[in-house]
């Protein structure tokens, strides 16, 4: 003890003649059981919880693991369904973020859709026809006992009831080519129907060109971009303007577009015309960023939704028939979108066959 009062009496008033206690002498004047004493930190109940939250995730991961692995084994059609369905649950939720956020920042800098960029504008044109495309799905779904039945439907009907992120490749592919084989079945219709009206062209050499473009086309040839630009004026008023087309050409265009023509005729010919500018500014946007900086399926979506089955063709075709639609569709006014719609048709009718 008095020990200890001199080695603490040293070291607080630095007495002359004592010198300070070792570190192994304090050390061991302290009670055995001070060396059992653990952190305080090893007791935190948050560090427990992290603990114990991250081994039961490790858990689950491993369970879902063997489970997968089981059904790949056992089931492997059903498991290529499960996988599929998992994987495009994904896909959507991480879209639908998405599209919350450039929403999110159009509202937030007072934008409209036309000054987006392009891949925001073409992520909200997509996601648009994906969730009218759900709605009735959903719709179906919520009698009680009723999501069994849609279970069933789906299952049996995904090309009409499931969005594109619930197809496998080989679904995918096939679909494409069903949706642009009912489409393409209207593309004769246009050709006549443009040579029909043709013949009430006042401006003779114009009539003449026109006549000549549409024959050839329909004897299989792939017309030129210059030959379009030069009967741009003609779809602006009577006969080819949007809000002079006889209806029956209106119903044909909007088939080719997947938009039912089902409606009163002032509603198809609004709705027309609002896709047909949302195409026209895509195309701007597109032309801005440079088909360059697109990927090869970026550019295969791009040269679908415009009209020629990109499927099964080469990346590199489908970037040649995309530099010509940008060609013609930045070159025109917005007042002669009429030209896009049936551009359409007069563009991708002879390229496939004339690239093979």
């Amino acid at each position: 003890m008095a020990l200890r009062l001199c080695c603490r009496s040293s070291a607080r008033w630095g007495l002359p003649g004592v010198p300070p206690p070792a570190r192994s002498h304090c050390r061991a004047l302290q009670p055995p059981w001070a060396a059992l004493r653990l952190p305080a930190h090893h007791f935190s109940a948050k560090a427990n919880s992290k603990t114990f939250l991250s081994a039961l995730v490790s858990k689950v991961k491993y369970m879902n693991e063997r489970y997968e692995r089981y059904l790949g084994r056992t089931f492997p059609r059903f498991y290529q369904l499960y996988s599929t369905f998992l994987k495009g649950f994904r896909i959507f939720y991480s879209e639908v973020k998405e599209i919350r956020r450039i929403k999110k920042n159009m509202s937030h800098k007072n934008i409209q859709f036309h000054q987006l960029p392009y891949r925001e504008m073409e992520r909200l044109r997509q996601f648009r026809r994906d969730l009218i495309k759900a709605i009735p799905v959903g719709i179906l779904s919520l009698p009680p006992f009723a999501n069994y039945l849609v279970l069933v439907l789906m299952y049996l009907f995904p090309r009409q009831l499931l969005i594109r992120h619930f197809w496998t490749p080989k679904q995918e592919a096939e679909f494409l080519d069903t949706y642009h084989n009912m489409r393409r079945e209207a593309y004769p219709e246009v050709v006549d129907g443009l040579m029909h009206l043709s013949h009430s062209v006042a401006d003779p050499l114009l009539q003449k060109q026109m006549l000549h473009l549409c024959k050839k086309v329909q004897e299989g040839f792939h017309p030129d971009v210059s030959e379009l630009k030069a009967l741009r004026t003609l779809f602006v008023g009577y006969p080819f303007g949007m809000r002079r087309l006889k209806v029956q050409q209106v119903k044909v265009l909007s088939h080719v577009l997947f938009l039912t023509p089902r409606l009163p005729s002032v509603f198809l010919r609004y709705r027309l015309q609002r896709h047909l500018l949302e195409l026209y500014h895509l195309d701007r946007a597109m032309l801005k960023l440079g088909v360059s900086e697109l990927s090869d399926e970026e550019v295969q979506v791009a040269c679908y939704t415009r009209g020629l089955n990109s499927v099964h063709l080469r990346p590199s075709a489908c970037r040649l028939w995309l530099a010509q639609w940008l060609a013609l569709s930045c070159s025109l006014q917005d007042s002669e979108v009429s030209l896009l719609a049936h551009g359409m048709v007069l563009l991708s009718t002879n390229y496939a066959s004339s690239k093979g």
